[in-house]
């Protein structure tokens, strides 16, 4: 199983620095992980929020870690593509042992934010960078390459550019293998974080803003869609019922 993990983490950091952007549309559970995967998608990315609202949680670390974890094993046993797990901040969880419970469930990668669930507000980026560079050795110590996608929050806490790029490039030099400063969503902002930031960038893609094609113009290395098509599953599903109930 170790040398099925170790190729899955090498093919998905090999997916990052490849001629194609990386698309990941999220999953939440196996069923929908499975669909990601026949469509031809090479790795499947979990979504925190859609995996935690199936739950009848909330995000935000408002389900506890062994459940989702749990939800994030399902997926990686339903596919045989790499997974990806949003881990949100970790969960409290010391670098070790977040690395051993993802290497558990068959996972080889991770989202970790910085923001604050306790506390509020953002993780004091020196701290959050200690703690990127704890789970770089981690996994280093374990032989996998998980790759770490440290997710950078200070556009949904109202900060700017200048504190993303900082923090981009303080995360990079801590083992990072990319950054995603989630809500970025100006087309200038976009081009100015991915010139100034030395390594892969995941990026958003959303109806009201920018797709696919322009944001590979960009540079953008990786994709996330979130907790968009959950939602868009229980849109249809509302809608099919309301069709139903009036027949």
């Amino acid at each position: 199983m170790s040398v099925d993990l170790k190729a899955h983490a090498v093919r998905l950091r090999d997916l990052h620095h490849g001629e194609e952007m990386l698309v990941l549309p999220n999953a939440w559970d196996a069923a929908s992980a499975k669909v990601v995967a026949a469509a031809g998608y090479p790795a499947v990315a979990t979504s925190s929020a859609a995996t935690a609202a199936q739950l009848g949680l909330p995000d935000g670390e408002g389900a506890p870690w062994p459940e989702m974890f749990a939800a994030a094993g399902r997926i990686a046993r339903a596919v045989t593509v790499p997974v990806t797990m949003d881990a949100e901040a970790g969960y409290g969880l010391r670098p070790r042992e977040l690395v051993d419970q993802l290497l558990e469930i068959g996972v080889v990668g991770c989202n970790l934010e910085d923001t604050d669930h306790r506390a509020g507000g953002l993780v004091d980026a020196g701290r959050q960078a200690e703690y990127l560079a704890a789970v770089r050795s981690a996994a280093d110590d374990a032989g996998i390459p998980i790759v770490v996608n440290a997710r950078i929050d200070v556009f949904l806490a109202g900060a700017g550019l200048a504190e993303a790029v900082r923090r981009g490039r303080q995360y990079l030099a801590a083992g990072a293998d990319c950054v995603y400063p989630i809500g970025i969503a100006d087309e200038r902002d976009i081009a100015a974080f991915v010139t100034e930031v030395p390594g892969p960038v995941n990026a958003n893609t959303r109806p009201d803003g920018l797709g696919l094609a322009e944001l590979r113009k960009l540079g953008v290395a990786r994709v996330s869609y979130g907790p968009r098509f959950y939602r868009r599953a229980l849109a249809d599903l509302e809608a099919a019922l309301r069709q139903e109930r009036a027949v």
